[in-house]
């Protein structure tokens, strides 16, 4: 016999609070630009957040309304310390488009 399962029932497993989501805003001229042009601003967050936990946590942290996020998984770049060589670590980067009234100043 086949047990039929709601959605809602799933246990979706880790749950993340939203100051373990969002790691850091990226403050770079890029960064600045895009905030004062297109409301967008950048975050380097959580490998293991997706772009609901992101838009859920910016809210919840900055008080403003999040129309859209962009989600980018950023690759380690090849390093060198003395004769040794390595990888710096994989992260995460998301751009999140807030609602045309609401701001966030970092300065």
């Amino acid at each position: 016999m086949v047990k039929k399962v709601d959605s809602k029932q799933v246990d979706k497993g880790l749950v993340l609070e939203p100051h373990q989501i969002i790691l850091r805003p990226l403050v770079t001229e890029k960064g600045v630009h895009r905030s004062t042009r297109n409301n967008q601003y950048a975050f380097e967050v959580n490998a293991l957040a997706n772009k609901s936990d992101v838009k859920r946590a910016v809210e919840a942290l900055f008080e403003v309304s999040v129309e859209k996020v962009r989600t980018q998984n950023r690759k380690g770049k090849p390093r060198r310390h003395k004769f040794r060589y390595g990888y710096t670590k994989n992260w995460k980067k998301a751009l999140v488009t807030l609602n045309s009234e609401h701001r966030i100043d970092f300065f």
